[in-house]
């Protein structure tokens, strides 16, 4: 008889994605950032209760900082700590990084966002991009390879039929 598997992996590590990132932005580089985080925060990541869509990365006196994240707080977590969901959060990166970022923002015009937030071993970590505006026909022309890839595929796939 085969041993059945006590650890069943979850599906994916991914606890949030910021999809309109890659819409509104033309993502550069992106950097890998750890965060940090209370105890309770990392209960309501391991819940799935983190939302990054309207964040945004700001760069202060050598230090990057996450705002506008809201991670929602369990209604089990602590009553002793006040939890606020917004609260703004430390991001952890290397000097160097830290420096590319800053050079980049500064000199260049770029902006940094958050791309997607997952789990990394036992680590929650932030997946930031270095990232220039796009236009509007740039949007459109995005909009429109998206359909046409989509379209592509359906013609495809009756095709093999």
């Amino acid at each position: 008889m085969a041993k059945k598997n006590a650890k069943n992996k979850a599906s994916s590590n991914t606890i949030a994605l910021n999809k309109k990132a890659r819409f509104e932005y033309f993502i550069e580089d992106d950097f890998e950032a750890g965060l940090e985080l209370q105890g309770w925060e990392v209960k309501a990541l391991r819940a799935g209760k983190a939302n990054i869509s309207e964040s945004y990365v700001l760069l202060k006196d050598g230090e990057a900082f996450l705002f506008g994240a809201t991670i929602t707080p369990l209604n089990v977590a602590s009553t002793h700590v006040v939890a606020d969901p917004q609260r703004t959060r430390k991001l952890l990166l290397k000097r160097r990084e830290l420096d590319t970022l800053l050079g980049k923002v500064n000199r260049d015009g770029f902006t940094v966002v958050a791309l997607s937030l997952y789990w990394k071993k036992s680590f929650a970590k932030l997946k930031i991009g270095l990232a220039k505006g796009k236009k509007l026909h740039d949007k459109r022309d995005t909009a429109k390879d998206r359909d046409w890839q989509r379209q592509k595929s359906r013609i495809m796939k009756n095709a093999a039929r």
